[in-house]
């Protein structure tokens, strides 16, 4: 973050259930994925090979805040 600019420039967002890694988001870029180009670079990794299984993030940029849908999805998602 640019906190001078106000800008995002590079982030890595984790998601945990206790020790339990759930899933992450990253800005790294994989141009040679076509199926992350809709919001490349930013894609969100997931269950079951977590580290290389990555898909669209459409809600993170580096434009808006992010906290604000991050905290959205994990009440979505974290109701047992």
């Amino acid at each position: 973050m640019d906190f001078d600019a106000g800008l995002i420039i590079s982030y890595g967002y984790e998601v945990y259930r206790g020790e339990e890694r759930l899933y992450w988001y990253d800005d790294f870029p994989h141009p040679n994925d076509p199926t992350l180009a809709s919001t490349m670079p930013h894609h969100k990794h997931i269950p079951p090979d977590i580290k290389h299984h990555r898909v669209p993030a459409p809600n993170i940029s580096f434009t808006q805040p992010n906290l604000p849908a991050l905290i959205e999805e994990i009440e979505q998602t974290g109701k047992p």
